[in-house]
């Protein structure tokens, strides 16, 4: 079975940080992902997505700290289903996307926090990889 995902989009929040009884850290934060079609007038239309992206172990801690509001990531991971039963006993569910590699492809510009829309407005930076802590100094 195939359960891949490649997004590339900007987190709307600052990560989100819990920890496991177990100690091990779980980087949660959201991810919007524009899509721009063509409408039957030939009109350029865009929508955005908002997706839950789950992190655990040494990604989380390393995007825990070098992640925030803002930034365009690429991510590449697989999707999670959550269920649970509520109060009143009533199942329910959730699809999460949980990542395993995530590069860093730009940081918002000072003051701009409206942050832009579309991937033409932004400007291509060199992508940072964070799954390796190979820049870390400890």
């Amino acid at each position: 079975m195939l359960n891949k995902v490649l997004l590339i989009g900007r987190l709307t929040r600052d990560p989100e940080i819990r920890y496991l009884p177990s100690g091990m850290q779980i980087t949660s934060f959201s991810l919007a992902v524009n899509r721009r079609f063509k409408d039957k007038g030939g009109n350029w239309q865009e929508e955005t997505y908002f997706f839950d992206i789950e992190t655990f172990g040494s990604l989380a801690e390393r995007l825990g700290k070098q992640l925030s509001r803002g930034n365009q990531i690429f991510l590449e991971g697989s999707l999670r289903q959550d269920k649970w039963e509520n109060q009143a006993g009533e199942k329910r569910s959730k699809i999460k996307i949980v990542a395993e590699k995530v590069s860093l492809l730009s940081r918002p510009t000072q003051g701009d926090s409206n942050q832009k829309s579309s991937y033409e407005d932004n400007e291509f930076v060199e992508p940072t990889d964070l799954n390796s802590d190979e820049d870390v100094p400890f």
